[in-house]
């Protein structure tokens, strides 16, 4: 099975609004992070996607992470982002994230300057001609359900 293959699997274990929320954020993401490497983690509690410039996660700077409810745009190094408008959540030494993103999201006034921020701090730095590449890199054997419970 191929990494796409996998990770269209794992979305296709959500609700389809939230698989469908998190295929328009990803799309985002990669139009803002040309040759980009994306590690997939299906971890337990969430799956999270994060876009860095090579195959380790300590220099990815943005992540999508999936929910059952909700899609959230992460900064991993979010504490160190200037945030004037007050959009990052969290109180982490060093993540920081928007909840509840969508493709709206990212016309929102400040959205576009975090990312460029984050992507600002990479090192090494983005290469816009690299061929992108999606890795799947880890996959947990449990899992909290990817559906909410019915209420």
């Amino acid at each position: 099975m191929s990494p796409k293959e996998e990770l269209d699997g794992f979305l296709d274990k959500y609700e389809p609004a939230i698989a469908a929320r998190a295929w328009r954020v990803l799309k985002e993401v990669r139009a803002r992070t040309p040759g980009a490497v994306e590690l997939v983690y299906d971890n337990y509690n969430a799956l999270a996607i994060g876009f860095g410039p090579t195959e380790k996660i300590s220099e990815a700077v943005i992540s999508v992470a999936v929910w059952p409810r909700s899609v959230m745009l992460y900064f991993l190094k979010g504490a160190t982002l200037a945030d004037p408008d007050g959009l990052l959540k969290g109180s982490g030494s060093r993540g920081r994230h928007i909840p509840d993103v969508d493709k709206a999201t990212f016309a929102v006034p400040g959205v576009e300057a975090l990312i460029a921020r984050a992507i600002a701090l990479t090192d090494p730095p983005f290469n816009p001609k690299a061929k992108r590449r999606l890795l799947i890199k880890s996959v947990s054997a449990k899992q909290r359900p990817r559906r909410p419970a019915p209420k």
